[in-house]
């Protein structure tokens, strides 16, 4: 059952790794059974992302599955075409500048910070709207999902210690 909530902890949206890691860590599975794990099951959102896209989206959204066209409103649903604008509003002016500068790299850095609405799920929907091949979307989705859960699993390894790196302490003689 362990195993079970880590990997929807790790598919979810708002979690992803950063809920998948600690869950399972905290439940006495060792880290280096944890990451891989919630890494591989994170790593799944590029193709469920594709997945959705293609069919549930377009059926909530209101696109012709032949022509590709927006149908009037009335061929989706109103309130979920506003969300769904407002979120890729979001995510285009989050990663537009990273995508145009380094291209795949750039949404693998966005996906490898560990912090919410910057996740596996945002990097795919982020790379679909702004073009990025399949190919290189998973690429740059898996690297970025490894490096999120190397960090992760390095802040639960050393516990809030990891955060006096980035804490200036006083030496007194």
């Amino acid at each position: 059952m362990i195993y079970v909530l880590t990997a929807i902890l790790s598919l979810a949206p708002i979690s992803e790794l950063r809920g998948g890691i600690p869950y399972a860590m905290a439940h006495n599975i060792p880290w280096y059974i944890a990451w891989p794990f919630a890494a591989a099951v994170n790593a799944l959102v590029a193709p469920l992302c594709w997945l959705f896209l293609s069919t549930v989206h377009r059926l909530f959204y209101g696109v012709s599955a032949k022509s590709g066209e927006a149908l009037p409103v009335q061929g989706g649903f109103g309130w979920y075409r506003t969300i769904f604008d407002n979120f890729v509003k979001r995510a285009r002016e989050k990663l537009h500048k990273n995508v145009e500068k380094w291209g795949a790299l750039g949404i693998a850095v966005f996906v490898a910070i560990p912090l919410p609405i910057t996740g596996a799920w945002t990097g795919t929907l982020g790379a679909w709207v702004l073009g990025l091949s399949k190919k290189k979307t998973l690429f740059a989705v898996i690297l970025g999902v490894i490096t999120a859960g190397a960090i992760v699993t390095t802040v639960m390894l050393l516990g809030l210690s990891a955060f006096n790196i980035f804490v200036k302490t006083s030496i007194s003689l």
